[in-house]
């Protein structure tokens, strides 16, 4: 009996020195597991010096990006290095892209996301653009006075509600570009509808991106990805600076394979351009340019193309129609903002554009918040409710059976429509928003569901 008692209570030695060595084992491999470079944090988008190929990118973008200098020589010169450091990073990664391709949803090219490339950081472009978004005042002086004045100071506090995954990241940084084409390709959108604005202009907290596009085209072409042109309001656009603005984009453009042509019920394959705020300009001036009679009419020329006319009041409906446009967008993510984005006036609207010979493109957001730059705008706030209010908007457009459905939007960040990867983060200033208890993809992967609902009831529409 003493023998067996004193085996077992070595057995029972033996296990918790095992045990205790075990986890001892663990706890290092934990620590090993959790250490990250110094340079590895929001400043950095996404920790991006833990990437292949990364470190060597960086040395050399570090030495042509330190400042923005606006002198032309200089900087054709440093797009020119950056576009030729991202075909030789896309030239280099192009053997996985067969494999990738059978990972990923294909794209559905009916499904058209607005994309934003005006963000910048230090390392890039010499200085914060965007995240240090002000504070915009109300125009009712009385009530400006009682909300904060002032800008963002980023990385830690940036111009949003939400903060993205890959930190405050610049839109010249050919890794975040790649990881933008990879997280649209996997929502299963198919065409990038791009903010832009004529070489030389931006808007007023921006600086000039159109010298980025053929980056993005080429990126997108790697994800089987289509572009197009949301042209924003820029200075003076009217008639003929539109005419030649699309001139100039289908000359510079037009021959890239990711460039996008919808194919029209005729058969013609057709560029296509949204233009936000086209309400501004009144009819007349745009019949000129989009009706065959029009003096300065592009109708029937070389540059002939679909132009979608922002629809906010019901009124423009007729504008839009007077004008020679092809067709209507809503824009807006938030349901009740404007007639054109209330999802119960989209079935009149769609009846509207179906007898008068028009597209109609729903506009569907996942919800919408911008109090980190209009604090006095909370009545506009739509939660996301974990995801519902997105999916309600997609069942509201797919009621209309439209021939293209528009996201608003992959990065809108200010405006929190962004389906971009997000992340908790809670700074001494402010707790961000998040997409809790969902992951960081989650709008990613009800776009991707949403976009395989579409398709097969587009069959049955079709039947």
């Amino acid at each position: 009996i003493l023998n067996y008692d004193i085996m077992a209570r070595f057995r029972r030695r033996t296990c918790i020195i095992l045990l205790l060595f075990i986890l001892f084992i663990c706890s290092i491999m934990m620590a090993l597991k959790t250490l990250r470079p110094d340079r590895a944090g929001f400043g950095d988008p996404f920790g991006l010096g833990l990437l292949p190929e990364f470190q060597q990118r960086t040395v050399l973008l570090d030495s042509k990006q330190n400042s923005l200098n606006r002198a032309q020589g200089e900087s054709v010169t440093r797009v020119s290095n950056l576009h030729s450091i991202a075909v030789n990073t896309m030239k280099a990664s192009m053997s996985p892209v067969k494999k990738l391709e059978e990972e990923l949803s294909p794209p559905n090219y009916n499904f058209h996301i607005f994309y934003y490339s005006w963000y910048g950081n230090p390392q890039f472009d010499g200085k914060y653009i965007h995240w240090n978004h002000p504070l915009l005042p109300h125009w009712d002086p009385k009530i400006a006075n009682n909300y904060p004045k002032g800008r963002h100071n980023p990385p830690e506090d940036i111009g949003a509600n939400f903060y993205p995954e890959l930190g405050s990241y610049s839109s010249k940084d050919p890794t975040v570009i790649e990881a933008h084409m990879k997280q649209m390709r996997s929502a299963s959108t198919g065409v990038i509808v791009l903010s832009w604005y004529p070489p030389g202009m931006a808007d007023e907290n921006g600086e000039p991106t159109d010298d980025l596009v053929p980056v993005v085209l080429d990126y997108a072409h790697k994800y089987n990805l289509k572009v197009t042109f949301h042209i924003e309001p820029y200075k003076d656009r009217d008639d003929r600076s539109m005419y030649h603005n699309v001139k100039y984009i289908i000359d510079k453009y037009g021959s890239h394979p990711a460039f996008y042509r919808h194919k029209t019920s005729t058969g013609r394959l057709l560029p296509m351009f949204y233009v936000y705020d086209s309400y501004v300009t009144i009819p007349e001036i745009w019949a000129n340019l989009l009706t065959v009679s029009g003096s300065q009419s592009i109708r029937n020329t070389p540059y002939d193309a679909l132009f979608i006319a922002l629809l906010v009041e019901e009124r423009h409906k007729h504008d839009i129609h007077r004008s020679g446009f092809d067709g209507m967008y809503t824009y807006f993510a938030t349901n009740g903002f404007s007639y054109g984005s209330s999802h119960h006036n989209w079935a009149s609207l769609k009846a509207f554009c179906d007898s008068n010979n028009l597209m109609f493109i729903p506009s569907v957001g996942p919800g919408y918040i911008d109090t980190s730059i209009r604090p006095w705008n909370n009545h506009n706030t739509r939660n996301r409710v974990n995801g519902k209010y997105y999916e309600t908007a997609f069942s509201a457009a797919l009621l209309v059976r439209p021939e293209i459905i528009s996201i608003t939007s992959f990065n809108e960040w200010h405006e929190g429509t962004q389906i971009e990867k997000a992340v908790p983060k809670r700074t001494g200033q402010v707790v961000y928003l998040d997409y809790k208890p969902h992951k960081p993809n989650v709008y990613l992967e009800l776009t991707q569901k949403w976009s395989e609902k579409y398709r097969k009831e587009q069959e049955q529409w079709l039947m």
